[in-house]
């Protein structure tokens, strides 16, 4: 069985529903917990595929110039290794932002503020022509939680998602790796332990009560989606997914 090695950067971001989703398509799911002192591999040597979650942490160096996490750097160094030799990358939240600073992209505090709950982003054009966001519909629901921003792609990076306030929500760097600004993992408990005594919450003047009622809302709209997505990425990494057609028949489309 093809394996996925799998960046938890954060005990309370683990891949929960899209773990179930890979694996229910065909990945086994080494996790790393580098939060926890255990060690990342050198290389991806033997990995099929690689997905790198998010996290409370920033991207960007903290004021002494000290990374936002000690294992950062070796988190960009294998996310480089993985666009480099064309290993199928996931990255989600801080993952993407990672998947940005590692290219030479920029992430800050984001001006526009932070942004949390359900929401919407745009599928641009180069969405049609991509194997994973063709199928996406043209304004997909997704679940959001961070205050910074990738205000600057990396050379290369292909748009394949934005949004009025935070233009660059999804993004490819090659051929088979993705950033995702939003969250596609999360489940109603996982949203419930973010929004207790949330800082990010308190700075918009939201009522945790609320944002938890209204994430949990959209939940089954947000599986329709991204289910579908996440099977497609596993059967790239399987070898199961041809690159012109960006499906295959045993593939679920959006609502199957």
């Amino acid at each position: 069985m093809a394996t996925a090695l799998v960046i938890e950067n954060d005990p309370t971001d683990d891949a929960r529903r899209l773990g179930e989703w890979l694996t229910e398509a065909g990945l086994e799911l080494s996790v790393v917990r580098p939060h926890a002192g255990e060690a990342l591999p050198a290389d991806l040597d033997g990995y099929a595929a690689l997905v790198v979650l998010g996290g409370d942490q920033q991207a960007y160096p903290r004021p002494d110039g000290a990374p936002g996490a000690s294992w950062f750097p070796a988190v960009e160094g294998l996310l480089r290794k993985a666009v480099r030799h064309r290993v199928p990358t996931l990255a989600v939240c801080l993952g993407a932002q990672l998947l940005a600073t590692a290219h030479a992209g920029t992430v800050e505090r984001s001006p526009s503020g932070p942004e949390a709950g359900p929401a919407v982003v745009g599928r641009r054009d180069a969405a049609g022509a991509d194997p994973l966001f063709r199928f996406v519909p043209l304004i997909p629901d997704v679940l959001q939680w961070h205050a910074d921003e990738i205000t600057e792609l990396p050379v290369g990076a292909i748009l394949l998602a934005a949004s009025t306030r935070y233009p660059h929500q999804a993004f490819r760097l090659g051929d088979r790796a993705w950033g995702l600004q939003f969250h596609i993992e999360c489940d109603t408990a996982m949203i419930a332990e973010w929004a207790a005594d949330s800082a990010l919450l308190a700075e918009l003047g939201y009522d945790p009560r609320l944002v938890v009622s209204a994430c949990d809302a959209v939940m089954a709209d947000v599986e329709e989606v991204w289910q579908p997505f996440a099977a497609r990425f596993a059967a790239l990494a399987l070898g199961e997914l041809d690159d012109d057609s960006g499906s295959r028949r045993s593939l679920p489309l959006l609502g199957h």
